[in-house]
């Protein structure tokens, strides 16, 4: 078997499972999206790095001696219709890294990553990857069962707030955040996020 170690050894338009995902052996960053290859974005720039610090050690402190547990990219993510079992790695066609996610049910975890739906996924947006994270990340975590998802704008200094809905399976706008507000995650509503501390000097 070829080892795969240059992205032009694949075929961008062909479909590839997780198990040939984790047979690769690239520079580039990529994730499956239904089983196709899609490019993430350079290395982030240093307002995300900034705000990804900033959440993380607010989220981390929140979630210290609870059972919920913070992941940060790069952290692999397999994602599939929410109504299905666990699946192996070769009948898995979505793999993602999300900026952050929150994973409460364990036994989801294994030494590759989350295998399932996490519970809260955030997602900061570059003028890049908006457009993608927007449309197919949305219609992706929605179908999957993720929780909840924020979208984070730091040039619009915005963070976007959806909840999947059990009575729908579809996501609903729940707020929008910005200014002196506080940024509450419907999963924890004692955790309050001060945004003028989480923008600051972006």
């Amino acid at each position: 078997m070829t080892k795969i170690t240059e992205l032009s050894q694949l075929d961008l338009n062909g479909t590839y499972s997780y198990a040939d995902y984790l047979s690769w052996q690239l520079d580039d960053a990529v994730e499956l999206i239904k089983g196709k290859i899609q490019l993430m974005s350079p290395a982030p720039n240093v307002q995300h790095q900034r705000i990804s610090r900033r959440l993380c050690s607010s989220i981390d402190v929140f979630l210290h001696g609870k059972t919920c547990e913070l992941f940060v990219a790069p952290f692999d993510v397999r994602l599939y219709d929410r109504k299905k079992a666990l699946l192996a790695n070769h009948d898995i066609y979505t793999v993602v890294q999300p900026d952050l996610c929150v994973i409460c049910d364990k036994s989801k975890l294994d030494i590759q990553g989350c295998n399932g739906a996490p519970d809260w996924i955030i997602e900061i947006l570059s003028k890049g990857n908006a457009k993608k994270e927007v449309n197919i990340k949305h219609a992706l975590y929605q179908e999957s069962g993720v929780g909840e998802y924020w979208l984070i704008y730091p040039y619009e200094e915005v963070v976007q707030q959806f909840v999947l809905s059990e009575q729908t399976a579809t996501y609903q706008f729940l707020n929008s955040y910005s200014g002196d507000d506080q940024a509450i995650p419907h999963l924890f509503p004692d955790l309050a996020i001060d945004l003028p501390k989480l923008f600051e000097e972006i």
